[in-house]
């Protein structure tokens, strides 16, 4: 009898420390990355960030600070139009270049500015019926909008769309492209073990100085340059609030809580699984659609496109998964 207890016992001791080993595998291992793929089916994990990135690095990508609803909120009449199942606005709209393109924002937690700039680029193009390409300036935005929090430390989605029809947005491409009035200034770092980019060793990105005034060899002068927003808003927590929003004027502004699993996405429609909240990072939604009998926003991220999808990711819909359908924010071009 006491020989079975003293087994029992070992047996329990033994499940333990292997609960305790699972909960605090370090989130970029090929352990943790398995223990994903044992534990659901609806998405893969791989590897997108060898495995001695930085964390400080990883934990400086969310920026999207926690803010009170200060847009008006829109809510728009359905109807008897349908939503369709699936919406790709890369597909819907394929004379706007920008809804394609993925961008970068190195270590500096300006997912807010870049999630912002993105939707506007495209919306600018939508609304001219593809006439207009103009890419908004992340580093412009991050740098000189005071209102919207702290540069590369965080920021606020809505107030970002806010600047925007009240002090307007220059032009600017990715960094070192030499695109537009200002371009991005904080150079991508190297996820992967051979490339060309330096590493992600967590050195803080420090916020732009805010300069008004173009690189040089643009012939537009920066006043001439800025393009301004007509209203900025929210989007009812709604689906099909959200998906209304979208097919009638592009791609929106969303914010959610990332956690350590989504890291290491490669396929599938995302929903957490394990691992521990980092923070909040906001992000482009620019459709939807089901696969394998899951519903799912689809989004542009801005961790380069050796992350994920090709740069982009499917998350459940339907279920406000870690926040994602509680906070839209979007706007319409002058």
């Amino acid at each position: 009898m006491q020989s079975c207890c003293y087994f029992f016992l070992l047996a329990v001791l033994a499940i333990s420390s292997c609960c305790i080993y699972a909960k605090d595998l370090h989130p970029l291992s090929d352990e943790f990355i398995h223990s994903i793929n044992e534990k659901q089916s609806t998405w893969k994990a791989g590897r997108n960030f060898v495995p001695n990135v930085s964390m400080k690095y990883i934990k400086k990508l969310m920026g999207a600070l926690p803010e009170p609803k200060t847009l008006p909120e829109i809510e728009h009449l359905l109807g008897d139009a349908d939503i369709p199942e699936n919406f790709d606005a890369r597909e819907q709209w394929p004379d706007c270049p920008t809804i394609r393109e993925i961008r970068d924002q190195g270590s500096c937690g300006s997912c807010w500015a870049f999630g912002a700039v993105e939707a506007m680029s495209d919306r600018v193009c939508i609304h001219s019926n593809g006439q207009v390409n103009f890419r908004f300036s992340a580093d412009d935005l991050v740098s000189c909008c005071w209102t919207c929090g702290m540069g590369c430390n965080g920021g606020f989605p809505g107030a970002a769309w806010h600047y925007w029809v009240r002090s307007g947005i220059v032009s600017g491409g990715t960094y070192d492209s030499h695109q537009g009035c200002r371009p991005y200034e904080i150079a991508p770092c190297e996820h992967h073990v051979n490339g060309s980019r330096p590493a992600c060793d967590g050195e803080e990105g420090s916020t732009p100085k805010c300069k008004k005034e173009c690189q040089p060899g643009y012939k537009i002068s920066y006043a001439q340059d800025r393009h301004f927003g007509k209203k900025a808003y929210t989007v009812k927590s709604k689906v099909e609030q959200i998906q209304r929003e979208i097919m009638m004027n592009g791609p929106v502004e969303g914010a959610f809580t990332v956690y350590e699993d989504l890291l290491n996405y490669k396929s599938g429609v995302y929903q957490h699984v394990t691992g521990k909240a980092l923070g909040g990072h906001a992000i482009r939604v620019l459709g939807w659609g089901v696969e394998g009998g899951s519903p799912y926003w689809l989004i542009g991220n801005s961790w380069n496109s050796d992350w994920g999808d090709n740069g982009f990711f499917k998350m459940l819909r339907g279920k406000n998964h870690c926040g994602i359908e509680g906070s839209i924010t979007a706007g319409l071009p002058k």
